[in-house]
């Protein structure tokens, strides 16, 4: 079979990818158009899986060559099969290559972990998500505003509709030096920061929101933040390469570095390391495209099986239905996760945008799918992410 035939079959049949339960593959394989006789609905869906990881992985390593991203990584799961691949990359000679096991900085997926813990805690009836911050962190007090607003609470801050500043009250998303605060330091400043909108008014995406849901967990199961992460989801996951902070002794090594988005003369700019310290539960995670298969296969078997694992799976539906909606109705979200339509389809997820780095991990429960993609660069990955969904 020719090499236009075999393009032209994955096209075909890679349609039918994201709604088959179809087997296995290893890495990407060429695979011959079964005949008129060979025409079970099993064989068709194993064909066409293979195909179409076949094109993805062309697709994905044109796409860092076309628009010169240094590293990127990329994550395929359906139904219980996954596949992952690196492209490019890591270090600054371009030397070490890109693999699924590549690290990077996750950024803002982080706070679908801090989610999860909280709603661990939720399950053991130590929090409510109607109760207000201040019953758990009664230093987490807001500078007086004088527009009338409902209490401040939990389900406000995990939906980004609390009102709350988008940040602590640090600049520190500027670099070279990104100067984050501690978490003491977050703590000091609050009482200084003054809401944006009364609670429960609109959407306002807010790290500070998701880094006070981070210390309610830490102060309500008496362990720290960093170790109830490590010890309460990742390692019964399996998730080896991931920490709730950003591995700086692996930086250009199995981390890959950071870069700028292109400049004028098509050239890339270093971007110095940061350490996100006291927003590690909004914006801290380091991770790999493997690891962030394995959170979302976890998340597709619970749904499946309906059988407990760190959550009920009760829990796990309710983290993902819409709790909060736009007036305009064009931001919807749930508890931690953002909850949208592609192409007729509920799709659950988060995306990460930090210094040097952008991720996209992007769940289609229904389907018993999900897509994840990190680069080294400040190109978009949710734009690949959601090509990539398309093309496949």
């Amino acid at each position: 079979m020719n090499t236009y035939r075999k393009a032209f079959g994955a096209i075909a049949l890679s349609t039918t990818l994201l709604a088959s339960p179809i087997g296995a593959v290893s890495e990407p394989v060429a695979i011959e158009i079964p005949s008129a006789e060979d025409s079970s609905a099993e064989q068709q869906g194993r064909i066409a899986y293979e195909e179409a990881i076949a094109l993805a992985d062309i697709w994905l390593d044109q796409i860092q060559q076309f628009e010169r991203i240094p590293a990127i990584s990329a994550s395929i799961v359906v139904q219980d099969r996954t596949w992952a691949s690196g492209y490019g990359t890591i270090d600054r000679a371009g030397r070490i290559p890109a693999t699924a096991d590549t690290i990077y900085s996750i950024c803002s997926i982080s706070k679908l972990f801090t989610a999860v813990a909280f709603m661990q805690q939720w399950e053991m009836g130590k929090v409510r998500l109607d109760e207000p911050v201040t019953t758990y962190l009664p230093w987490a007090t807001l500078a007086e505003d004088e527009r009338e607003s409902v209490p401040i609470t939990m389900r406000g801050l995990l939906t980004h509709s609390a009102g709350l500043p988008r940040e602590a009250v640090n600049p520190y998303w500027t670099g070279p030096n990104f100067p984050f605060p501690s978490s003491d330091e977050v703590r000091d400043g609050i009482s200084s920061q003054s809401p944006l909108y009364p609670a429960s008014r609109t959407f306002q995406y807010s790290n500070l929101g998701i880094t006070l849901v981070g210390e309610t967990v830490a102060e309500v199961s008496g362990t720290p933040y960093d170790e109830y992460i490590a010890t309460r989801i990742l390692q019964p996951l399996g998730m080896e390469n991931t920490q709730p902070f950003i591995q700086a002794d692996q930086f250009g090594k199995e981390m890959a570095v950071g870069w700028s988005a292109l400049n004028p003369d098509g050239t890339r700019s270093p971007v110095n390391l940061f350490d996100a310290r006291g927003i590690n539960p909004a914006a801290g995670f380091s991770s790999t495209v493997t690891d962030l298969a394995k959170f979302a296969s976890w998340q597709l078997r619970l749904l499946k099986s309906g059988e407990a694992n760190l959550l009920l799976a009760s829990t796990l539906r309710e983290m993902h239905r819409v709790h909060y909606l736009t007036p305009d109705r064009r931001t919807s979200w749930g508890l931690g996760f953002a909850n949208f339509q592609i192409n007729g389809r509920e799709v659950v997820g988060h995306g990460g945008s930090c210094p040097g780095y952008r991720s996209q991990l992007l769940i289609d429960p229904a389907n018993g799918a999900a897509i994840a993609v990190a680069m080294n660069a400040m190109e978009s990955a949710g734009g690949i992410a959601r090509r990539l969904g398309a093309l496949l």
